[in-house]
């Protein structure tokens, strides 16, 4: 069995020799940009761990966490260009460098490319493995079309069951899709795909909830980001959805007043009201309550318990990170 680390190199050396037509430049020099940023590469990773869960890593995983990688990759291009946003993992967004056309451009040849990839795996599984492939990416773009909504909403409006369900399909759903993808490839039954997939399901939803708790509450040298972002780009998080469905009548004035400040104030008023209203240790409750269920599911695969070691260290490393 390998380590998460291990295996990040593995993949990492064979992403990296993606290659991209040379013209137009402009449009595949956007497609680069995106790709050298280098994410944290969760969800391929979370594909050949799917994979040898159940046997040895096989080349069909290779190509299914690549085009899982790409699709990823795609969907971010797209969402910064929704949400305007000018950076991300502090580098110019592609639409601000290149411009809307073309990074929408760039969105769309990275998912091409994804299929391109896909083409490889073996013909008995390719049916299962797009099945999954397309089911999970109707359902992200479901669950943006709710962030969109929801943004669009006052934070009162919002019951927290809607919550959880848009980030399921925005979020978490790509990741048990990968894990699913790589139970396939490994010859994984019925039954133990199912409590693969309900283990990162579950763990994406622990994964939000522990980065929105970051957000608020990590400390920002080791987060990496400046204390309140969410806050002060007015996010609606797990934590501003539960602030008001707690708040009195009094308690949801005072954030109404508060979200329209700015700065360091701004940031200050919130966590106060967070602070008063418990919200830190609540959050800290329901992502233990999320990653209990993720590990029941885990416990459940037919697999011996030395098979599932790097998985159960990846819920560690990932639901107690500080960055």
């Amino acid at each position: 069995m390998h380590s998460f680390r291990e295996l990040l190199e593995k993949f990492e050396k064979r992403f990296q020799a993606q290659s991209f037509p040379e013209r137009p430049a402009r449009l595949y020099d956007a497609a680069r940009h995106m790709l050298q940023m280098q994410g944290k590469r969760i969800r391929p990773i979370l594909c050949l761990m799917g994979n040898e869960l159940f046997d040895e890593i096989v080349e069909d995983a290779f190509e299914a966490a690549a085009a899982i990688e790409l699709f990823h990759n795609f969907t971010l291009i797209h969402d910064d260009i929704m949400d305007k946003a000018p950076l991300r993992r502090g580098q110019v967004t592609v639409h601000e460098k290149f411009g809307e056309p073309t990074a929408i451009l760039a969105g769309d040849v990275m998912l091409v490319q994804a299929y391109e990839h896909l083409k490889y795996i073996s013909s008995d599984i390719l049916p299962d493995i797009l099945h999954a492939f397309n089911q999970a990416a109707r359902l992200v773009c479901e669950g943006q079309q709710l962030d969109m909504e929801f943004e669009a909403s006052h934070p009162s409006e919002i019951p927290m069951d809607a919550y959880i369900e848009m980030i399921t399909l925005k979020t978490s759903v790509l990741l048990a899709m990968s894990l699913q993808i790589g139970a396939l490839i490994g010859g994984a039954g019925d039954r133990n795909i199912h409590h693969l997939y309900e283990f990162g399901k579950h763990l994406g939803i622990a994964f939000q909830i522990q980065d929105d708790w970051l957000d608020a509450f990590g400390d920002p040298q080791q987060f990496g980001k400046q204390q309140g972002g969410d806050i002060l780009a007015n996010k609606k998080t797990f934590l501003l959805v539960k602030a008001y469905e707690m708040a009195n009548s009094r308690q949801r004035e005072q954030l109404d007043e508060a979200f329209r400040l700015s700065g360091e104030e701004k940031v200050k008023q919130v966590l106060d009201l967070f602070e008063a209203l418990h919200i830190r240790e609540w959050a800290e409750a329901e992502k233990q309550k999320y990653t209990e269920i993720a590990l029941h599911h885990l416990e459940e695969i037919a697999v011996i318990s030395s098979r599932k070691k790097p998985l159960e260290e990846l819920v560690h490393y990932l639901l107690n990170r500080t960055s």
